[in-house]
């Protein structure tokens, strides 16, 4: 004998989902992409705006950063102030876009820089800078920083000079301060 079911009958009981199913989605997949979705979104715009990975490549900054270390670029520490004398910074001297050198901010707007018997002199007067820890030879003349122009040097200044890039670099070419 065949019962008729109506409206009024208990619904079949569902079965449960696999359990990999249930690991990977949870019990309600909208939410889980959802959450995805977010997370994505949200680990983007940080990594793209907040912060930067970068692989030091070179010895430019030895013995501060070492070649072939990860370390992180704060692109937001330089919206609200400027950069200081001593801070490490992510400079941009070339058009690419992933193209970002790690220096050290010496001079400010404004101030003179050169370089006499392998110090560095900032407005006539030697600078001390206990993060470099190999002589140098370097002679450069004075140079006046404008008013959106700042000097950067890396701190291992044995290399010739000639291969080591330093300068002016404008305000708008530094990326962010390195998190240490």
């Amino acid at each position: 004998m065949q019962v008729e079911q109506g409206p009024w009958a208990a619904p079949a009981p569902r079965q449960a989902p696999p359990l990999w199913h249930r690991l990977l989605l949870g019990r309600n997949p909208r939410r889980t992409l959802f959450r995805a979705v977010l997370l994505a979104a949200l680990a983007f715009l940080t990594l793209r705006y907040v912060v930067t990975p970068v692989r030091v490549q070179g010895i430019s900054m030895w013995p501060t950063c070492r070649d072939g270390q990860w370390a992180w670029v704060y692109r937001l520490a330089y919206v609200f102030s400027e950069p200081r004398r001593g801070d490490i910074v992510a400079v941009r001297f070339t058009a690419g876009e992933h193209v970002m050198l790690l220096k050290r901010v010496v001079g400010l707007p404004g101030e003179t820089v050169s370089f006499h018997g392998g110090r560095l002199h900032v407005n006539g007067r030697p600078l001390d800078e206990p993060y470099v820890r190999s002589p140098c030879d370097w002679e450069e003349p004075e140079r006046l920083l404008g008013p959106d122009e700042y000097y950067v040097v890396g701190d291992n200044r044995a290399m010739p000079r000639e291969d080591h890039v330093h300068g002016i670099a404008e305000r708008w070419r530094i990326v962010g301060r390195l998190i240490q």
